[in-house]
């Protein structure tokens, strides 16, 4: 499987998530896991890209804005959303963009 994720022709979505850690990161692996699983069973989920130590990035992408707000409301990601405020992260940033060219090989 490659790091990169196949994404049709634009336009579609991109949700960035970018984020550092706290030292206590319990359950946060098999959390973060789930979450890459729950999401490609979503609705308008096209895949996802993450990479990061220090600095965690994680790019997933979406056919259209609804399927993002879906998928941000849904249960089980809200409650992985409450522990990474309250645990896993010192800060975070998540920024949604319109993809209008994807290009490369």
């Amino acid at each position: 499987m490659s790091l990169i994720a196949n994404t049709p022709e634009p336009p579609y979505y991109a949700v960035i998530f970018t984020s550092q850690r706290n030292d206590d990161l319990e359950a946060y692996a098999e959390t973060a896991a789930r979450m890459v699983e729950l999401a490609a069973l979503q609705p308008g989920f096209l895949g996802v890209e993450s990479t990061g130590e220090d600095l965690g990035i994680t790019v997933s992408y979406w056919s259209d804005l609804e399927s993002i707000k879906q998928w941000k409301a849904h249960a089980e990601h809200r409650e992985a959303q409450k522990m990474g405020m309250e645990k896993w992260y010192s800060t975070y940033k998540t920024r949604i963009a319109l993809v209008e060219r994807d290009y490369g090989r």
